[in-house]
């Protein structure tokens, strides 16, 4: 038995909101990768149909209700993110996985600089260096991620 997209969507969103709202010592907080982008990101190219725009943007609207920041911050930025995955999905799945790590370390630069560029825009502090470093460590996590999400979904 093949597991359907949609049921493993939503359980991994879920999982994927529960760590990012765990609470972590502020050193390795820093470090926590945007795991719930990591599956919009994930879908929006394995399964663009059951992962698509309103998906990216009711996802980032619980990020939000759960961070507490300006309603439709990351809801933007999600949709923002999950327009350009769904626009050049076909190509970005014949890449390697290496190439792929790439494109999602682009992808994940242009979510903090959205959610940069907005929190200036409505004068919240700008944060230090540390803000990028998600970026790095969800495009170090996108290969074993990939690796467990396909191997879940193909699960028979």
């Amino acid at each position: 038995m093949t597991l359907q997209p949609r049921p493993l969507l939503y359980v991994s969103a879920l999982i994927a909101l529960m760590l990012s709202i765990l609470p972590l010592p502020w050193h390795l907080d820093w470090l926590r990768p945007d795991f719930l982008l990591l599956v919009v990101i994930w879908f929006a190219i394995m399964a663009p149909r059951s992962g698509g725009l309103l998906f990216a943007w009711v996802a980032g609207l619980a990020l939000d209700a759960f961070h507490g920041v300006l309603l439709g911050e990351h809801a933007f930025a999600f949709v923002v993110v999950a327009y350009l995955v769904h626009r050049f999905h076909l190509r970005v799945r014949m890449f390697t996985i290496g190439q792929q790590a790439l494109v999602v370390l682009a992808l994940l630069a242009i979510y903090q600089f959205l959610l940069w560029w907005i929190d200036g825009m409505t004068h919240h502090p700008l944060s230090n260096w540390a803000r990028w470093l998600p970026v790095l460590t969800g495009a170090l996590l996108w290969l074993p991620f990939t690796g467990f999400m396909d191997r879940y979904l193909a699960r028979g």
